[in-house]
């Protein structure tokens, strides 16, 4: 997204989501002060410059249907809203931060050589935190069966045997979140922009 496109998609946030929330008589969380509250929208806005006018219409939607505060007349903080958002639109990866950083990192790099990076990939995606051993066993465990079966699918193809619709298409989805994965592991995490 270039600086023109971020810029449009910063006021579509303000003018769909963060608008029709004060119009419903949201009002800053308690703990807020003014310029906090301030800092806290124009931060959410860029973070969801690449939401669609639909899902962010869906997303104002939820946040008016959970608002915060005893009272229930509270905007709802940031990390709730990007945790909503993030399940109605998820961000594309290349500009997380979290996930650009793990893929030039050599563990990322390592994920990519040794084909588990599809796998490192969703759990980074549901976790949003660096791996932790634990994780990364659970991680390799996954990613083990998925390249069996992936292996197992090529050896069909290769031999013109049938493959399932649902084979093929797991097959496809699994080479395209890899190709995914080296073009992550080839950036610089430096270039990361804000998710």
């Amino acid at each position: 997204m270039n600086s023109a496109e971020q810029a449009a998609g910063e006021k579509r946030v303000r003018e769909q989501l963060v608008t029709p929330l004060l119009r419903r008589g949201l009002t800053k969380p308690a703990s807020l002060t003014k310029d906090q509250f301030e800092d806290m929208v124009q931060d959410l806005c860029a973070r969801l410059a690449y939401m669609s006018d639909v899902n962010l219409a869906a997303l104002e939607e939820q946040a008016a249907a959970s608002p915060s505060g005893k009272d229930k007349d509270r905007f709802p903080i940031a990390n709730k809203m990007l945790e909503w958002a993030a399940v109605i639109q998820r961000p594309d990866e290349s500009n997380s931060p979290l996930i650009r950083a793990v893929f030039a990192h050599e563990l990322g790099k390592g994920a990519v050589r040794d084909d588990w990076a599809p796998e490192l990939l969703v759990d980074l995606r549901k976790s949003r935190r660096w791996p932790t051993e634990f994780a990364l066993k659970r991680i390799l465990e996954s990613a083990k069966g998925a390249r069996d079966r992936q292996h197992s699918i090529e050896r069909r193809l290769a031999r013109a045997e049938s493959v399932s619709v649902i084979d093929a298409g797991w097959r496809d989805k699994r080479i395209a979140a890899m190709r995914k994965c080296e073009g992550l592991a080839k950036s610089d995490a430096s270039d990361a922009g804000t998710v």
